[in-house]
């Protein structure tokens, strides 16, 4: 066992190695100072960010910097305990009122991340005789989620509702169907078919939960998700969320029906083993929650700087795949190609990263972008700039003028 084990570590490790030699490790950089749309990187000096999940530009906010301290004043640095015990403050409880209201539901219960949040939230749920349907593009904590259960798990072609169906029509016979995607899927950039969803989830008694990590924050009319972006508020029975993208903290909730959430504050394992989150950390949240609604125009100027950077790419020739969102991805479908041109960004001062096998299938290896609404014109036409320059370098687009 020892000896497979050093196998396979020596093998991964010459890897490693490989790329660190041929300057193509971009991964673990080194951030100096707060994520804004320029950022200091250890070693290469000032870089546009395009990595960032901090869509609102909301990670060196004044009123959410002067929170944390205040909430550091009052509470402390740490919570001290589990929830179930001595981990809860009023903020935890005003805090998940407040995600309760802002998305529509009875109740709402934090974690402390949004990976333990799906993992813990679907084996805690669902169990043997039910079954999990799953998109194909669904995050790793869903399908982790679903092995630790026990149920039974199918898995549709991306976005295709008919293949849906074909499996909930063969799926008349367990206890309990769920249905479960992705809002904003994190590699491609594009968005469920909720309306489809929910249409088939009537259609065979099944429940629907989302996960709305990339959507909080960025879909809707206010921000509130894509559950206001189709106007199917009252349609999900489970919502899932993170506090660590558009919102500039760490955790992860759901929302739901008050007995899903009491049940999951009373059976969930990583909701009573885990330690509560830091009360600076919830008072952040419930701030990014209130700047949301009090600053509509950060999301406006997402929306304008998402449109303004994926146009260029697709008019310089780069394809962006079906990206609709802030996620912006830009397939080249070899590794080697995909790391050359990340390098030649980071020369340029552009932070990028690459997303190869096995994080994406093999041959659609791509770069992933992420625009921010705190990003200038100047720097997002300076980045594309940065694109052509190192796509014709590479073959991988013809010479091109970004003017009209």
């Amino acid at each position: 066992m020892a000896e497979q084990l050093d196998e396979r570590m020596k093998s991964f490790l010459q890897r490693l190695e490989k790329l660190k030699a041929s300057d193509h490790y971009f991964y673990l950089q080194s951030i100096a100072g707060p994520t804004e749309p320029r950022v200091k990187v250890s070693g290469r000096g000032d870089m546009i960010m395009l990595a960032s999940y901090s869509y609102l530009g909301l990670a060196s906010h004044p009123k959410i910097r002067a929170t944390a301290i205040e909430a550091m004043e009052r509470y402390g640095v740490g919570a001290g305990g589990v929830r179930l015990l001595a981990g809860t403050t009023e903020l935890h409880r005003e805090l998940e009122e407040r995600i309760a209201e802002f998305k529509n539901t009875e109740a709402a219960t934090l974690f402390s991340s949004g990976y333990v949040t799906n993992m813990s939230t679907i084996s805690s749920l669902f169990g043997r005789g039910d079954v999990i349907i799953m998109d194909k593009l669904d995050h790793a904590s869903i399908i982790d989620g679903c092995l630790l259960s026990g149920a039974q798990f199918r898995t549709y072609r991306h976005n295709d509702m008919e293949h849906l169906e074909s499996i909930l029509k063969k799926s008349q016979n367990f206890n309990t169907r769920l249905i479960v995607a992705d809002a904003v899927f994190s590699m491609d950039g594009d968005i469920a078919d909720l309306p489809g969803i929910v249409e088939l989830a009537k259609k065979y008694d099944a429940l629907v939960m989302i996960d709305e990590a990339h959507s909080l924050g960025v879909l809707g009319a206010s921000g509130r998700g894509i559950d206001e972006h189709f106007g199917l508020e009252d349609a999900v029975d489970i919502k899932m969320g993170t506090l660590s993208k558009a919102i500039p903290s760490i955790g992860g909730y759901i929302a739901g029906e008050r007995r899903i959430i009491d049940y999951l504050q009373h059976n969930a394992r990583a909701f009573i083993f885990s330690a509560s989150l830091p009360p600076a950390s919830v008072a952040v949240a419930l701030t990014a929650l209130e700047i949301i609604q009090e600053e509509p125009w950060r999301l406006v100027n997402l929306r304008r700087n998402t449109d303004l950077f994926r146009g260029g790419l697709r008019k310089l020739g780069f394809d962006t795949m079906q990206s609709t969102t802030p996620i912006i991805p830009v397939l080249i479908g070899e590794e080697w190609k995909s790391l050359e041109l990340t390098r030649l960004l980071f020369e340029e001062g552009v932070f990028v990263c690459p997303i190869l096998y096995p994080a994406v299938p093999k041959n659609t290896d791509r770069l992933r972008t992420h625009v921010m609404a705190t990003h200038s014109e100047t720097d997002l036409k300076k980045a594309l700039d940065a694109f052509r320059r190192a796509g014709e370098a590479l073959g991988l687009i013809r010479t091109h003028s970004l003017d009209p």
